[in-house]
């Protein structure tokens, strides 16, 4: 267990905080005068302002409160950035952390290479306003929302000294795979897997809406992710050095109550543990501008993006916005060469306890080969034509079976299906393995144990995510599903293939292993179910 942390050392994170701030508005509003040593002007503003504050803050306070965790406890962490829109808080906090500029030499740890961050983020030849491929530690863009936590499970199964801190919106919270996703905890063995602690981030609003959790009193929200099976630690407020020392107690909760679960759970592989999560309340666009116009914005949907536009034009918003950005104090963050001070920057960790540099977030650095048998072993014997009476699937079973075999001591080959894997031929693989289940077990049941290899879900969004989590992280697997259903995933399926062509372009990116698929009950064997089985567009989509 951690000492407490001191008011000095709180005093160093909010700092730390201040300065992941100021970079992440700098992003969405400066090509020039990065430091603001000189008063802002019109030229210093990018003449098109496109980029979404109203998360980040949030974003912000998680990743440096995280930082301090692993420095104490040498933890090794993964950090899953759900709300996408959040893109300028993971650059400067890789930024920060040094990981950016070893990544990209041209974006130096100085003034010139602030400017550059800034000119880049959002522009003509620059970089994406999400955590995309091109974000270092990042395995999820959230382009498409709804699939952070799910790609975060992915990312825990068969890494057990791992923790993915995942966080959540609130806006995100509201689609299907998502809400799917809390079921994930039954599926997570407290002996072989990592850990996913999840951090449901509420802070109010959608683009211009308010979300239903943040809407929901805390009794309700209990009950609800009590009933997930979750042990939940709210933090909620506005004031900064409160909800500083709040965040760093419940994160050193939540990191003791995972290392008593691990210590205890080889006594009792089967049970299920209530891992922790907590539930973070802080104002949309927080220590953003108030008001602007005589119109709320801190605290509102009007700080989704923007929230202080036509800086250019606008001497008044300018003066806002210049307003905001010295309320960070730059000189108390940068020394004269516009490099983090050297007590912040020894909060950050080094190497790779870097979230930026773990090499879980560039999962071709571990992949190791699959081991796979003679495919010619397999071959069916047929001695003149219309003799033999085989089922392809069932040999494929066979084959995945010895697959799992030869790859038991490496624990890196999962089988992933909506409770299809016998329907489809492909029961041998029961022979080397059986399924994941953390909940209740029957004596009736079977196949079901706290670490197989088959995981069964009757969701497509869930079996899809799973395994695009666990190939994004250096594994390999297979994904089993009707052809019909398939379509399910077909946007999921685009978002992975984005992400693909997208880190194939970048050098430092390794290659990981491909996304696998199994499409049965096809098209032409649907006498029995009918029209409604029958789609084999999946196969178009991928074309394309």
């Amino acid at each position: 267990m951690a000492n407490d942390p001191n008011t000095q050392d709180l005093a160093l994170v909010d700092r730390y905080w201040r300065a992941a701030n100021y970079l992440s508005v700098g992003q969405i509003y400066l090509m020039d005068n990065p430091l603001l040593r000189e008063t802002l002007k019109a030229e210093h503003v990018k003449p098109r302002l496109l980029g979404h504050w109203g998360t980040t803050p949030g974003l912000n306070f998680i990743y440096a409160h995280l930082n301090r965790i692993i420095r104490e406890r040498d933890a090794e962490v993964l950090y899953i950035c759900g709300p996408g829109h959040g893109g300028p808080g993971m650059v400067a906090n890789t930024y920060l952390e040094g990981t950016y500029s070893e990544i990209y030499p041209e974006i130096g740890e100085n003034e010139a290479g602030l400017k550059k961050l800034f000119r880049q983020f959002s522009f003509p030849g620059g970089i994406p306003s999400h955590a995309a491929p091109e974000t270092p530690g990042s395995i999820h863009e959230g382009g498409e929302l709804g699939y952070a936590l799910v790609h975060a499970y992915g990312a825990a199964f068969d890494n057990p000294n791992l923790v993915v801190a995942c966080v959540v919106g609130d806006g995100e919270a509201e689609t299907g795979p998502l809400a799917a996703a809390w079921h994930s905890n039954k599926f997570l063995s407290p002996v072989s897997d990592g850990t996913v602690l999840p951090i449901l981030h509420l802070n109010g609003y959608k683009i211009a809406n308010p979300t239903i959790l943040a809407r929901l009193p805390n009794e309700e929200l209990a009950h609800l992710f009590t009933g997930y099976g979750y042990d939940l630690i709210f933090v909620e407020g506005h004031e900064p050095q409160a909800m500083h020392r709040d965040m760093a107690a419940a994160l050193d909760a939540a990191f003791d109550r995972i290392a008593t679960i691990r210590a205890t759970a080889k006594d009792d592989p089967a049970r299920r543990p209530r891992w922790p999560m907590i539930v973070l309340r802080s104002p949309k666009g927080w220590t953003g501008p108030k008001e602007v116009d005589g119109k709320v914005v801190e605290g509102h949907w009007r700080s989704h993006q923007v929230p202080v536009s036509e800086c250019r034009d606008n001497a008044d918003h300018r003066d806002i916005l210049e307003a905001w950005m010295r309320s960070y104090d730059p000189q108390d963050l940068f020394d004269a060469d516009g490099r983090l001070k050297p007590e912040l920057k020894a909060l950050a960790p080094t190497g790779e306890r870097r979230m930026g540099a773990s090499p879980h977030a560039n999962g071709g650095i571990l992949r190791k080969e699959l081991r796979t048998p003679d495919i010619g072993d397999y071959a069916v014997a047929v001695d003149r034509p219309g003799a033999a009476d085989a089922q392809a699937t069932k040999v494929l079973g066979d084959y995945l079976r010895d697959v799992i075999r030869l790859n038991a001591a490496d624990n890196n080959f999962r089988v992933f299906g909506p409770d299809e894997t016998a329907s489809n031929r492909l029961g041998s693989v029961f022979e080397a393995t059986d399924r994941v289940w953390m909940a209740e077990t029957l004596p009736t049941d079977d196949h079901l144990a706290p670490e197989g290899r088959v995981m069964e879900v009757l969701s497509e969004h869930l079996c899809q995510g799973w395994l695009e989590g666990y190939l994004l992280t250096g594994r390999h697997g297979l994904f089993s599903c009707y052809e019909a259903f398939i379509h399910i995933v077909d946007s999921m399926f685009n978002q992975h293939a984005k992400w693909l062509k997208v880190a194939r372009e970048l050098p430092w990116r390794k290659p990981v292993s491909s996304l696998n698929y199994l499409l049965t009950s096809h098209v032409w064997r649907q006498d029995h179910n009918g029209f409604s089985h029958q789609d084999p567009g999946f196969i178009d989509l991928v074309a394309n």
